[in-house]
């Protein structure tokens, strides 16, 4: 009886997660300004100073962790 109860207050905490966050779907796209006439959907945001930040510090890691495993290691 205990894991009957378990298991159906389990499918029920599952229902209702799932009828709660069903309104956080995906939003439509909003409609375009008559002044974007060529600009693409997600905008003119440029990517390059983010990305140029993520090689380098991606770059800094794995220096890191080359050197430390190369300082550790016994011969």
């Amino acid at each position: 009886m205990k894991s009957i109860i378990t298991k159906l207050s389990f499918l029920l905490l599952i229902l209702v997660l799932t009828g709660l966050f069903n309104s956080l779907q995906a939003q439509p796209i909003p409609p375009r300004k008559p002044t974007d006439i060529g600009a693409p959907i997600g905008g003119n945001a440029p990517i390059d100073g983010g990305l140029s930040i993520m090689l380098l510090l991606s770059a800094a890691y794995g220096t890191k962790k080359y050197f430390f495993k190369r300082k550790n290691k016994t011969f």
